[in-house]
Parts: structure tokens; sequence; C-alpha cells
């Protein structure tokens, strides 16, 4: 059985026995709140149960580093999205320790990519079209600074409200422990 098999099977029976009943709410989040956090997989119930959060309180937005890393991007495009659309009065940005883009390296990267497959005229493609892979896959080497930038690109936005207040924290991933980086309230 393959994992998308074995995933549609629960899912019949999920929807069959009406298990989606326990979450149901509305796509306006209860705590008016936007979080901008990371993919990591410990992440994912560990960051509600330290946040005291559950479905339906808060709109959740993750990519690799809770990183924004472009003011026209997908992120930043979902965040205002879920602030004039969707009511959210705050943001949340949230990094965490050990995370894994405090590790990547743009060459070590660009040689798993070439190692699955792709060649190196697709990459000189890319190149000559302006993108800089090694920037682009470049990570950070401290997550406190990397939630400020983060904060600083939302704060900054022209077409975010000033009174929009953007919080930075870091998370451990062991434990839940919430540390301040940024203080929204006092910006």
């Amino acid at each position: 059985m393959t994992l998308l098999s074995e995933i549609l099977s629960y899912n019949e029976d999920f929807v069959s026995q009406k298990k989606y009943e326990d979450f149901s709410t509305t796509k306006f989040p209860d705590k008016r709140l936007v979080i901008l956090t990371c993919m990591d997989t410990r992440l994912v119930e560990l960051l509600h149960k330290a946040t005291n959060t559950k479905n339906g309180d808060v709109k959740i937005v993750k990519n690799a580093g809770a990183i924004v890393s472009h003011p026209f991007g997908s992120i930043m495009k979902s965040l205002l999205i879920a602030v004039y659309e969707l009511q959210a009065d705050e943001i949340l940005v949230i990094g965490h320790h050990d995370c894994g883009m405090s590790a990547i390296e743009s060459a070590s990267m660009l040689e798993k990519i070439k190692q699955r497959g792709i060649d190196e005229k697709t990459l000189e493609t890319i190149k000559y079209s302006g993108i800089n892979l090694d920037e682009w896959f470049q990570g950070f080497d401290h997550v406190e600074e990397s939630v400020e930038h983060s904060v600083k690109m939302i704060k900054q936005h022209p077409l975010l409200s000033n009174d929009i207040p953007v919080h930075g924290l870091v998370i451990d991933p062991e434990t839940g422990k919430l540390d301040l980086v940024v203080d929204g309230y006092k910006n």
C-alpha cells in the first residue's frame, strides 16, 4: 500500500464516520491572529499546545524557517489576506531553535538537486533568468536574527496598516518554551 492510498483509505473512514464534526469552525480566526512559523514536524501539535490555540483560533502560514524573503511573495500575500480578508488583528512570527534552515548551505542543496536528476542546463537557465540560487537557498546563522528580519519585512510592508502589531518569538521544539524576540506592542 502506498502512502497516498493509506491517506485516502483513512480519509474515507474519517468522512464516513463524521469525525470532521470535531473540527467544525469558520474561516475566521477566533483569536484574530495569524502565525507565521516553520514547517518543522515537531511544531505540528506542539505549537498549538505551547500557545494555547486550537483549531479555529488562528491562521497558520508555514514555510522553511518562518522566513519572509520577498516583500511581494506568497508568504507576505498570505499574511495580508489574513489581516484584510480574514479578520486577523495581530501577527506572530515564530521561529525555532535547532531549525534545519540554520544548517542549509546552498552548495550542498544544489548538489542534492543534481543528484535527483536536475541537470546543469536547467540550473544555468534559472541563473540566466536572474535567479541567484546560492542566495535563494541560503539559510541563517541565528534564529533570533532571522525572526527579527521577518518581523521587520512584515512591519515595514507598504500594504500593512501601522495598527497591526507584529511580534517575534522563538520556540524550543523540545519543550515548547517561547522566548520573546520582538514585542509588537512596543514598535
